[in-house]
C-alpha cells in the first residue's frame, strides 16, 4: 500500500469524479483508476461503484476512509518534522486553495514573502470538504474557503469578498447583466458536491429572478467551459473577478451583474485551537488591504 495510493483514494471519495480528482491531483486520469484498482486487489474489496453516469463510495470505501486519512496526516506531520529538522530556521506552509482565487492569492503570497521570508509556501489543491477536513487534521495550517464554514476544530477569518461575472458570449451586449436575461439560457456549473457555497448562490439568485436555470452540458475545466461558451451562444457560467483579471480570451466577455450583483465571501480557515506565528503571518498577509 503506497501513500499515493490512499492520497488518489481521499480524492476520488471527496469529489466522486475520478477526472476531476486527476486534475486537483495534477495527473492524468487513467493513472488516478490504476492505483485505485491496485489498492483495491490489494484490500481485497471494490472501494467505490463505477458506472458511466456517476461513482460513489461503497460500504468498505466508507469505512476505509477515516483510516486512510489517518494515515496521511501522521504522513505529512512526519514530512514536516524532518522539513523543520533539515533547514532550522525555516517553515514551511502548507495552504490549501481553489480555482479562482486570482490575483488575491498573488498579493497575500507577496505580502507574506515581503514580511516572513523564512516560510515557504505550499499551495495544496483539493475540494472545499477535503480542504476543511485536512486543516481540521493538521495537514493543511489553512485553507481559503468560500461561503459558511461549518467543520469541526476550525474556524474560520475572514478576508475578502469575491465578485462574481457571468461569462457568456462576446457576441452579445456588453454592460451589466439582469439574470433574468439569462432565462434561456443553458447554465454551466460546477457539480453542488464541489461547491455548495457557489451553486446554491447562482442557483438561488435565479430563483430570485423568478426561473430555474437551464442545465448545460457537464461543465470540466474552466478552460473547456470558456471554449465552450466562445464557440456557440446560448451557455453561460459565472467567474470570480479575480480570476477572469488573469483571463486573456477574446471570445468570452465577463459581465457584471446588475445591482445588488452576486458576490461569496472568503475566509482563512485554520485549526480552532489557535494559530502559531507563521499562521498568524498568513492571516496578516491576508487581511492586508493595503
Amino acid at each position: 500500500m503506497e501513500l499515493r495510493q490512499l492520497r488518489y483514494f481521499v480524492t476520488v471519495a471527496e469529489t466522486l469524479h475520478f477526472g476531476r480528482a486527476a486534475e486537483l491531483l495534477h495527473i492524468v486520469q487513467p493513472a488516478v483508476s490504476q492505483q485505485i484498482r491496485r489498492l483495491e486487489r490489494e484490500l481485497g474489496a471494490a472501494l467505490f461503484d463505477r458506472s458511466p453516469r456517476r461513482v460513489a463510495v461503497t460500504d468498505v470505501g466508507r469505512a476505509f476512509l477515516p483510516a486512510a486519512r489517518e494515515v496521511l496526516a501522521a504522513a505529512d506531520r512526519a514530512r514536516a518534522v524532518a522539513d523543520r529538522a533539515a533547514r532550522p530556521g525555516r517553515r514551511t506552509l502548507r495552504v490549501g486553495t481553489s480555482t479562482g482565487l486570482g490575483d488575491h492569492l498573488d498579493r497575500v503570497l507577496e505580502r507574506l514573502a515581503a514580511a516572513a521570508a523564512h516560510l515557504d509556501v505550499d499551495l495544496v489543491s483539493a475540494p472545499v470538504g477535503e480542504r476543511l477536513a485536512q486543516v481540521a487534521e493538521g495537514r493543511l495550517d489553512a485553507a481559503f474557503v468560500r461561503g459558511e464554514v461549518r467543520h469541526p476544530g476550525v474556524r474560520a477569518v475572514p478576508v475578502w469578498t469575491d465578485e462574481l461575472l457571468a461569462a457568456v458570449s462576446a457576441r452579445g451586449p456588453g454592460g451589466p447583466v439582469e439574470l433574468a436575461e439569462l432565462r434561456d439560457m443553458r447554465l454551466m456549473l460546477t457539480a453542488r458536491r464541489n461547491h455548495p457555497a457557489l451553486v446554491d448562490l447562482v442557483t438561488g439568485a435565479c430563483a430570485a429572478a423568478g426561473f430555474e436555470p437551464r442545465p448545460g452540458p457537464p461543465a470540466g475545466t474552466l478552460q473547456d467551459t470558456l471554449a465552450a461558451i466562445g464557440a456557440g451562444d446560448g451557455l453561460w457560467t459565472v467567474v470570480y473577478a479575480a480570476h477572469a483579471r488573469m483571463l486573456n480570451t477574446t471570445r468570452v466577455a465577463f459581465r457584471p451583474f446588475a445591482p445588488p450583483g452576486l458576490a461569496l465571501p472568503t475566509s482563512l480557515a485554520v485549526a480552532a485551537a489557535g494559530p502559531d506565528d507563521a499562521v498568524e503571518a498568513l492571516l496578516a498577509a491576508a487581511a492586508d488591504r493595503a
